[in-house]
């Protein structure tokens, strides 16, 4: 759910943003111009989910775009992270997403299971989690198809 507080000066922006993008829409009367068009179905299911939640069609869809513009940022800055990692850490990180256990990256790597331990918990803080499984999740929408061939990944300088 979306909730604005009047007396914050960063919500009256996010209020301001939200507005313009929804006017911009055409799912509200606003001074700005409609720049994008609603297709009939992407129309029909945001009223139906308003009928559904017993809420206005502008409420579901601002709560969408908000949603939707919060998932994006949180991609973004994933993949700044990503690309921030080393090479190496890049591979472990991969791997370690595509299930492989410490062991088998040590063995595919050519490293000691010591100096992957350590690859890997700089990688779960750079990414400010704690487990594995939190940075599968993280890293869950990333392409690694090009880590799963079974060829060895040859070591790095």
């Amino acid at each position: 759910m979306f909730y604005y507080n009047v007396n914050c000066q960063s919500g009256r922006f996010a209020m301001s943003f939200l507005k313009h993008l929804l006017s911009s829409l055409g799912l509200i009367d606003g001074p700005s111009e409609r720049k994008f068009e609603l297709d009939e179905n992407l129309r029909a299911s945001l009223e139906e989910m308003a009928y559904l939640e017993r809420r206005p069609v502008e409420e579901i869809a601002a709560d969408l775009l908000q949603e939707a513009v919060g998932q994006r940022q949180n991609a973004t800055t994933h993949l700044q992270r990503w690309r921030e990692l080393s090479p190496r850490q890049q591979d472990i990180a991969a791997l370690t997403c595509l299930g492989y256990t410490n062991q088998q990256i040590a063995i595919r790597l050519h490293l000691s299971p010591e100096t992957i331990k350590t690859h890997l918990r700089s990688i779960l803080q750079k990414f400010g989690v704690k487990t594995k499984f939190e940075l599968r999740q993280l890293l869950s929408g990333l392409d690694f198809s090009a880590w799963e061939s079974p060829a060895p990944i040859p070591p790095r300088g």
